[in-house]
């Protein structure tokens, strides 16, 4: 009997190694030799997602430093991230107490007669304990599951946590622009205050007609309204910030300065870990391991169920003397239970395990897709915008002169205030469009962090080699 005992143990043990459903590997999908918009850029074998850097250092601006610091330690969106991953925790703890054994115990009296016969009360205690041991492996399978949604819900925190930085760093360089944009806007309502000044002397002297200070006075008035304008965009966008930092806009607000973020330089390479490191990508690829895991647990249905159990009860008509019964009852002993039919259920269920895998994994590649294109297309937008700064500086240079030969000719009487009003309007596009450029680089390089996982490692060496550039406008 005990020969007996050693060996059913012995297959139990052995069966409980067992597991089935599919091993894990990672899907195939396609990164790129090099990326188009950016010479030099070479791929390095994917590693596992690593936590994100402080990229928003590389703008070297410590009110945005702060701002983001602010933002992550009161942000809504970012505690409701959180506390999805404390659920996620809280799951995978309970996927692994299917392991241990269960323990109950309970006591109960009640008090019964008849007619024939006195009341009587009886007391009983009872303790149980089962234990259903992971023969083919269905527990480790949930577990794995789990433990995949676990790592899933922390990628979601990480993603929650880019999204809210890059939207502080857009929000703020909007706020910033805004700040050089009055700038420009007073530096050119003084030349326009010369230039009315100098018109009315010309009028006064007999020299133009009434026609050319109304025309004046008309520049310098629409002017002062465009100035309204900057001030209700400048405090939407300030309300935006304070949303985004947890804060109510009545106890927010950012002193204006004239000075912009610093362009962050680009890495000269770009190993393809950085899109192995994005949050949705490893979102997408810990839900194609779950898909897989549950391909087990699916599995399983088809097998039998052992579960091990005994109990011990107690029973005495008192309370007091429950312990001391003599009456004593107990229990031991395996139950196997087996599914013979049940309509295609077990199939059913397989079948939707197997078609969500597949569905993950394509969830899986497109996201890789969707990732490379976003490093596209932030890479093409940076080339674009850094080729058409260029172009830009060279038309506001040209504009400065034009304006300053159309003003001379004015005061010397050889051409009308139109052509001085069209010169300053022009130069004023110039600088307007130039800020603009300046601003959609710096956004763009927010994307670009964005769009490979959280940034760039300013410790990096080859970072460090890059020439930093001056602030620009």
């Amino acid at each position: 009997m005990m020969r007996l005992s050693a060996t059913s143990l012995l297959c139990l043990l052995a069966l409980a190694g067992c597991t089935l459903g599919p091993d894990y590997r990672t899907p195939e999908s396609a990164i790129p030799a090099r990326f188009q918009y950016q010479d030099g850029w070479r791929t390095m074998p994917e590693q596992p997602w690593v936590a994100q850097g402080t990229w928003w250092e590389a703008f070297d601006d410590p009110v945005l430093t702060d701002l983001i610091r602010r933002a992550d330690q009161a942000s809504q969106t970012l505690a409701q991230a959180e506390a999805r991953f404390r659920a996620a925790e809280a799951q995978w703890r309970l996927a692994r107490g299917e392991y241990s054994p269960r323990l109950d115990a309970s006591v109960n009296g009640t008090r019964s007669g008849g007619s024939d016969t006195d009341p009587g009360n009886l007391f009983s205690g009872r303790l149980d304990i089962s234990w259903a041991p992971d023969l083919w492996g269905r527990v480790r399978r949930q577990v794995e599951a789990e433990r995949a949604g676990l790592a899933a819900s922390a990628a979601d925190i990480a993603a929650a946590r880019l999204t809210l930085q890059v939207a502080v760093v857009q929000g703020y360089v909007r706020v910033r622009a805004l700040d050089r944009q009055r700038d420009i806007l007073e530096l050119t309502m003084a030349a326009y205050d010369r230039s009315a000044e100098l018109t009315r002397n010309q009028y006064n002297a007999g020299i133009v007609s009434r026609s050319d200070v109304i025309q004046a006075e008309t520049q310098r008035q629409s002017l002062r309204t465009q100035l309204y304008d900057l001030q209700q965009q400048r405090a939407q966008e300030e309300n935006a910030l304070a949303a985004l930092l947890g804060v109510a806009p009545v106890s927010f607000s950012i002193a204006a300065t004239d000075d912009l973020p610093l362009l962050p330089a680009l890495p000269a390479a770009l190993p393809s870990v950085l899109i192995a490191r994005r949050p949705d990508v490893v979102v997408a690829e810990r839900g194609v391991v779950q898909a897989n895991a549950l391909i087990g647990v699916a599995q399983t249905a088809w097998l039998p169920d052992l579960t091990l159990s005994a109990y011990g009860a107690l029973q005495d008509d008192t309370f007091s003397g429950l312990f001391d019964a003599p009456q004593r009852i107990w229990s031991v002993g395996p139950s196997l239970a087996l599914t013979l039919f049940d309509g295609g259920r077990r199939r059913a269920t397989r079948d939707i395990a197997v078609a969500q895998y597949d569905e993950q994994v394509a969830n899986y590649r497109q996201t890789v897709l969707d990732s490379l294109r976003d490093v596209e297309d932030a890479l093409a937008t940076m080339q674009i915008l850094r080729e058409k700064a260029e172009q830009q500086d060279e038309l506001l240079a040209l504009a400065e002169q034009n304006e300053s030969v159309i003003t001379n000719r004015y005061r010397a009487g050889m051409v009308s205030f139109l052509e001085v009003a069209t010169a300053q309007n022009l130069t004023l596009e110039a600088r307007r469009s130039r800020l603009d450029i300046t601003s959609q680089q710096l956004q763009a390089a927010a994307e670009l962090a964005a769009a490979i996982g959280g940034g760039w490692d300013l410790d990096d060496p080859v970072i460090q080699r890059i020439a930093r550039p001056e602030r620009g406008e």
